[in-house]
């Protein structure tokens, strides 16, 4: 559920959940908790390639600027 929430966000707004926005603050933690798993190798099996998808799709608005 949370991953969809997360993609959704991404491409409606062209940027990525912002640490300095409350209300994108869980969707940050979110992927910050799954991210630390998935470089431990703790990942579900299961979740590893979507969440392999979310992370490409993060990486092309790395550097966007949160405010425009």
């Amino acid at each position: 559920m949370r991953y969809n929430e997360v993609k959704s966000f991404i491409e409606t707004n062209k940027r990525n959940p912002s640490k300095h926005r409350i209300e994108e603050h869980d969707m940050l933690n979110w992927v910050k908790h799954n991210r630390k798993l998935y470089n431990c190798g703790e990942l579900k099996e299961n979740r590893v390639e979507a969440f392999k998808r979310l992370v490409e799709l993060s990486e092309q608005y790395r550097r966007k600027n949160q405010y425009e």
